[in-house]
């Protein structure tokens, strides 16, 4: 690595430089890519995110059976009891009322991300050596 620069300590309280120069630490130099410091961020938010998904049960959870055929009516099941507008609706299908959705959305998905130790260190220092710049 090539020579590192002196930089000048000034004291917090009265303001005055130190003395001695001291050398600029070698982080301060290290390349400033932005492309990397994007991807970790990105990477790296994704996982404090929490699944979420429909329940496997949403939209079944009815006492239905299918009247079959002969009644000039769908196949579909249809709600049983009697006593209340509920009654003879259609259930369970994705085209009823109530009915579960189509191809749900399930909780296995791949939700965090994994990123290598070297580049999140990398990153790290590209964003202390872009702090530098003035």
């Amino acid at each position: 690595m090539s020579l590192r620069p002196f930089v000048t300590i000034y004291d917090g309280i009265t303001g005055e430089a130190e003395k001695t120069p001291v050398r600029l630490p070698a982080v301060f130099l290290a390349p400033i890519r932005g492309d990397v410091v994007h991807f970790v961020y990105r990477n790296q938010s994704k996982n404090t995110r929490q699944p979420e998904g429909v329940s496997t049960e949403a939209g079944k959870q009815h006492s239905a059976i299918s009247w079959g055929t002969g009644r000039a009516v769908a196949r579909i099941p249809r709600i049983s009891g009697s006593g209340s507008g509920r009654n003879g609706q259609g259930a369970f299908g994705n085209m009823t009322r109530k009915g579960h959705m189509f191809s749900p959305l399930k909780n296995f998905r791949k939700w965090q991300r994994k990123t290598p130790k070297q580049m999140r260190r990398f990153a790290v220092a590209s964003c202390i050596a872009a702090s530098a710049v003035p």
